[in-house]
């Protein structure tokens, strides 16, 4: 695992003042936080926690330590956060395949609802239907019309078995009646490479991760998740724009959850804590530069939002009949 410890010059100040109590004679932080990431530096969640370590740091007046523990798809750094204890001082910097491993895998060392008390949603993460830029097709409508008179022709790449790409596949195969053949590779890199090399056809992508390549005219992007046209990529139509509404579900997602025991009280002095680092204008500017959009609410929010995902990716990966590797 991987740690970092995050104390901003402006915690020598932040330090001289107590921090507001969450319970009646007793006060948060008063010790170092632990924000523990289940994958490897530079990962989108990673990236977060680096971005506002520092302002929560200044905020309560304690280090603030991101610590990686990467393996298992994440399930690793996930049960290390399910038994701490409800304290406020480790936390996990979740992400909506939380919400997916459930479903692919038979058995968990936590579970994902009731060993958890949501905190706060973050921010999303745009997906673009990305493809070889020799397919004859420039829209959704005319992706999912080549398919269906190309049944089995296609195959498209993901960066694992059981990951949220593959999901949104998936989901779009079964939403639109077309057949794709799905070519699973280790990470985004193999994947990408061979899309621009027509060895397979599409694939979805984050839009970072694809941006340049678009502008150099090595893939084409047919479309983007969301409600609005990402910035980074804004002559790409939305999902929703051409009729795919319900392709919205696949947004990437990140959060903040605490173990199952953790105090109402804290719940909402996290909560609120977190929604204010998240919304100050350089925290969204720094984020943006990453393809994330800062996108908060409340913990009951955030619970439902764990919920529905958590249904829709089951019967996805039923109707797929996708397992672990």
């Amino acid at each position: 695992m991987k740690r970092g410890v995050l104390l901003p010059l402006a915690l020598a100040c932040a330090m001289g003042a107590s921090a507001p109590a969450f319970a009646e004679g007793s006060t948060f932080p008063s010790r170092p936080v632990t924000l523990v990431v289940p994958f490897t530096p530079s990962s989108g969640s990673d990236i977060i926690a680096r971005i506002i370590g520092p302002r929560l740091a200044a905020r309560w007046g304690q280090p603030v330590v991101v610590d990686n523990r990467p393996g298992a798809s994440g399930n690793l750094g996930t049960a290390f956060v399910a038994k701490a204890p409800g304290d406020g001082y480790t936390l996990l910097m979740a992400i909506n395949t939380h919400t997916i491993t459930p479903a692919i895998y038979r058995s968990l060392p936590y579970d994902a609802l009731r060993d958890f008390a949501p905190i706060a949603k973050l921010a999303d993460a745009d997906l673009t239907l990305a493809v070889n830029p020799n397919l004859p097709v420039k829209d959704m409508k005319s992706l999912i019309a080549y398919g269906k008179a190309n049944p089995g022709r296609l195959n498209y790449a993901t960066p694992g078995n059981g990951t949220p790409h593959h999901l949104a596949m998936e989901l779009l195969k079964t939403s639109y009646g077309v057949s794709f053949t799905h070519v699973p590779y280790k990470g985004i890199s193999g994947a990408l490479t061979d899309l621009m090399g027509s060895h397979v056809d599409l694939m979805f992508a984050s839009v970072p991760s694809v941006r340049t390549h678009a502008q150099a005219g090595k893939v084409r992007l047919l479309a983007v998740t969301g409600e609005r046209r990402s910035s980074q990529v804004p002559d790409v139509p939305t999902f929703r724009e051409q009729g795919f509404a319900d392709m919205d579900a696949v947004n990437a997602w990140y959060a903040v959850l605490a173990p199952a025991r953790t105090p109402p009280e804290l719940v909402a002095r996290l909560n609120a804590d977190f929604v204010a680092v998240m919304n100050t204008a350089e925290v969204k500017a720094e984020l943006a530069q990453q393809g994330l959009q800062v996108s908060t609410g409340t913990p009951a929010q955030l619970g439902s939002l764990i919920q529905s995902d958590m249904a829709r990716w089951k019967k996805v990966v039923s109707a797929a009949g996708i397992t672990a590797d």
